[in-house]
């Protein structure tokens, strides 16, 4: 009864506007004062912040935080899109599917799903647009291509679901490269099979001459052998994922400073990502407040032995909790779903026999439908207010994308290799 009170008291918090992190470690001392007064709050306050923010692999987020802001004052963004329209554009629909190229592209540089839609609304979808696509379909694969930034790695939230979980950086970060590549597929032949369906969703624009597709690689190649180094080195077992984010980071400052970007920019990134680390290190160091409470009431015990009781077959509880992430997703962002879940509900997906990387990946991937599905799609409302479009236009262009994500959520769980080959086969 007391873990369901601190929860419904966390939920009103953060209705009420309060950070995520203050949220929790409010929530978390409350509940442990009521369990074991002041000692027991002042035990928790002297150690918990110290030992979280001096973990190794906490510092992958800053360096991965900092390689993002670099590259975006590098304005890499119109690039990435100009050089898949180059390639792919001519073909019916092919706009779109740069569009979702473009979207792993600046997945893979920021980790952000919503800095990433507001950059595709303002790099692709004014010009499908003047090439005549429809509005909706535009919108919508713009919407659903941001959010692959969750996904692909250097992810941001990969790396707080390896931190809250337990487990390490590097094996969580291969595991999305797969899925990665499979919702960047999924989006793009959703995208055919709307247009060849209805040909007046997209039509046909003229082919770029080879000499401008090679040009625009010597734009966006560096860039392109950047992330693959960083990723490359962790699976070779060459860096660590900190050692692999210092070098993105580095790798990104000579691209930032190679497209001739100020000083003032320069240090406008610096404190971007010393702002986004902080919230993001409040945001852990208070779920990890929150979860010693959590520990302290059994629930997640007693959750687990209600389960087992039940008989229930473990596929059938994994599709509650994965529509339970579904729901969330309409109302949170990632983060947030995150560190408020991941503490309770991974004990229980253990204990059915669920691998915790393989459930992580699943985790994010259903976040990633809530940000752009009705009610309250934060993605969707991201898209609208870049583009003074309806919201409503939005949503309705984004459902084909949502029902193939689910779709390919069924695969990923029918078959977990497809998530687990990866980091398992990483030296």
């Amino acid at each position: 009864m007391l873990a369901m009170i601190s929860l419904a008291l966390l939920f009103a918090l953060l209705a009420l506007g309060m950070p995520i992190g203050f949220a929790l470690a409010l929530c978390g001392i409350a509940g442990l004062y009521y369990l074991g007064g002041y000692d027991t709050v002042f035990g928790v306050l002297q150690t918990v912040p110290l030992s979280t923010a001096s973990g190794y692999d906490l510092v992958t987020l800053p360096m991965f935080l900092l390689m993002a802001e670099f590259i975006i004052v590098s304005r890499i963004a119109d690039d990435l899109f100009d050089t898949a329209t180059k390639f792919i554009g001519h073909l019916r629909g092919g706009l779109g599917i740069a569009t979702a190229l473009a979207g792993a592209g600046l997945a893979a540089i920021t980790g952000s799903s919503t800095a990433a839609a507001a950059t595709l609304s303002v790099a692709s979808l004014p010009a499908m647009i003047k090439h005549g696509y429809e509005r909706s379909m535009a919108a919508g694969v713009v919407a659903i291509s941001g959010t692959l930034a969750m996904l692909i790695p250097p992810s941001i939230a990969m790396v707080v679901y390896a931190i809250i979980a337990g487990i390490g950086v590097g094996p969580m970060l291969l595991a999305g490269i797969i899925p990665g590549v499979l919702v960047t597929l999924t989006i793009a032949l959703t995208v055919r099979f709307l247009v060849i369906r209805d040909p007046r969703l997209a039509p046909t624009t003229a082919k770029a001459p080879w000499k401008e597709r090679l040009a625009s690689l010597r734009i966006t190649g560096p860039m392109v052998v950047l992330i693959l180094l960083v990723t490359g080195v962790i699976y070779a077992g060459i860096a660590t994922p900190t050692e692999a984010s210092a070098l993105g980071a580095f790798g990104a400052l000579l691209l930032s400073m190679r497209a001739n970007a100020s000083k003032s920019q320069l240090w406008g990134a610096v404190g971007q990502a010393v702002r986004a680390s902080c919230m993001i290190f409040t945001i852990i160091i208070g779920a990890k407040i929150f979860g010693y409470f959590f520990t302290m009431t059994q629930f997640t015990q007693d959750l687990i032995a209600w389960v087992s009781s039940l008989g229930l077959n473990r596929y059938l509880v994994i599709v509650a909790i994965l529509l339970l992430y579904l729901v969330l997703g309409f109302f949170l962002d990632q983060i947030a779903i995150l560190t408020i879940t991941v503490p309770v509900i991974l004990p229980l997906v253990t204990s059915l026999g669920f691998d915790p990387i393989w459930f992580g990946v699943i985790v994010i991937l259903m976040a990633e439908v809530g940000l752009v599905t009705p009610p309250l799609g934060l993605n969707a409302f991201v898209v609208a207010r870049a583009t003074n479009r309806p919201v409503g236009e939005i949503f309705r262009g984004v459902t084909p994308y949502v029902l193939a994500h689910l779709v390919l959520v069924g695969i990923f769980v029918a078959f977990p290799q497809l998530i687990l080959w990866l980091p398992n086969s990483a030296n």
